[in-house]
């Protein structure tokens, strides 16, 4: 089923660009699923109104786009459409020996799999927002393929009763993948998914789902209750160090894990109640020294830093160690960015060296100007020395 044009408009697309996981290929093998289920299906329109246009478009928006086309070519009768999606959908995805899932990526299965479910996700949403006990079944079956995180929270927003209620039941299905999406699809402020302003007003609805799966038996689960935290905790900082304070009490490794996960925002700032939750004491007893090297550089090299402590405490100390690049700006401000960097326990006088290489490759994600930039020695969340390097761009 797959066309010549297909095939070069494919050619223009960088071929290890994140966003090409959504591409030809893989909306032809969706079609092709699709009218595996219902003959009636009209792949080839579908193929070509899907992939019209998809080359210079980025990842979110290959992803509305094909669900434009679904929209189209897809039965109007939601409920026959949602039946339909659910007969082309793929086995469950599996977990590797790590409790990661597998097989996200292409899609190239038995059925439908992978990134392209987003796209029916959206359209789940857009057809299917009125009618939401169906469309609440038919995310429950596409997150086992994939992830129904971005499309459950205009649900969350349309009904917020009926999708909490289903949420809570959700808690303990037996799959992995559905559990997930109770903390995942919540989250007040998820990467790439709307907003949930009233969680991020008062995420009280939220505590007593991460109660619920904290203890999960899956790493996969854990994480994404730990990602949720770490959102609650921009806008809640001291709610959270409560969270923290309650929870730690007699925790497993795996829960102490996760928290730990879950503090990592508000001890790279230094918020001191969560630092008391984890016994870590507040700022530095001692002297510390930052050197860099070199004081110049390009872009693509690397600077080195290297930190120097000596303990003048009494007693021995626990610091957390970070450093902040302030990077700088098209307009010549300057922005910050924290880095993780050490934990360690120092006794009594003791010095230690930390060192560490900051790559300054050229990456997507962050668009590099130059001139002077600045890293800043952080200790329990406290600024303890900053020091200037020069960036050059070639």
């Amino acid at each position: 089923m797959k066309t010549a044009a297909v095939d070069a408009q494919w050619s223009a697309c960088v071929p290890d660009a994140f966003k090409n996981l959504i591409n030809p290929q893989t909306i032809v093998s969706a079609a092709e699923h699709l009218q595996r289920v219902a003959p009636e299906f009209d792949a080839k329109s579908f193929i070509a109104e899907a992939t019209e246009g998809l080359a210079p478009l980025e990842f979110k928006a290959r992803a509305m786009h094909v669900c434009s086309a679904l929209q189209t070519y897809l039965p109007k009768p939601f409920e026959r459409a949602a039946e339909l999606i659910e007969a082309s959908l793929a086995a469950p995805t599996a977990f590797n020996e790590k409790g990661e899932p597998v097989g996200l990526a292409t899609g190239q299965s038995a059925g439908i799999s992978g990134w392209i479910v987003w796209s029916l996700g959206e359209y789940v949403v857009r057809a299917g927002l009125q009618q939401p006990e169906r469309a609440l079944k038919c995310l429950h079956a596409l997150t086992q393929r994939f992830s129904a995180e971005f499309a459950i929270r205009p649900f969350l927003v349309a009904h917020p009763e009926l999708t909490y209620a289903t949420l809570n039941q959700w808690l303990t299905d037996p799959s992995p993948h559905v559990r997930r999406l109770v903390s995942e699809g919540s989250r007040p402020r998820l990467p790439w998914g709307i907003r949930l302003q009233a969680l991020v007003r008062d995420p009280s609805p939220s505590w007593p789902l991460l109660r619920a799966l904290q203890d999960d038996s899956s790493a996969y689960v854990r994480r994404s209750v730990a990602n949720h935290l770490n959102d609650i905790a921009k806008d809640h900082p001291d709610a959270v160090a409560a969270w923290l304070q309650a929870q730690l009490q007699q925790a497993p490794k795996s829960r102490i894990a996760l928290l730990r996960h879950a503090s990592r925002s508000l001890i790279k700032k230094g918020h001191a109640p969560t630092l008391t939750a984890w016994k870590v004491p507040t700022g530095f007893t001692g002297v510390a020294s930052l050197r860099l090297t070199p004081s110049q550089l390009a872009l693509g090299e690397a600077l080195s830093v290297e930190i120097e402590l000596q303990s003048q405490a009494e007693q021995s100390q626990t610091m957390v160690v970070d450093y902040a690049v302030h990077f700088v700006l098209a307009s010549g401000k300057h922005s910050a960015k924290v880095f993780k960097g050490w934990t360690r326990k120092l006794a009594p006088g003791e010095r230690c060296l930390l060192q560490k290489s900051h790559s300054f490759k050229a990456i997507t994600t962050r668009t590099y100007y130059p001139g002077v930039h600045r890293i800043e020695l952080l200790i329990n969340g406290q600024s303890c020395g900053v020091r200037e390097f020069e960036l050059r761009l070639t």
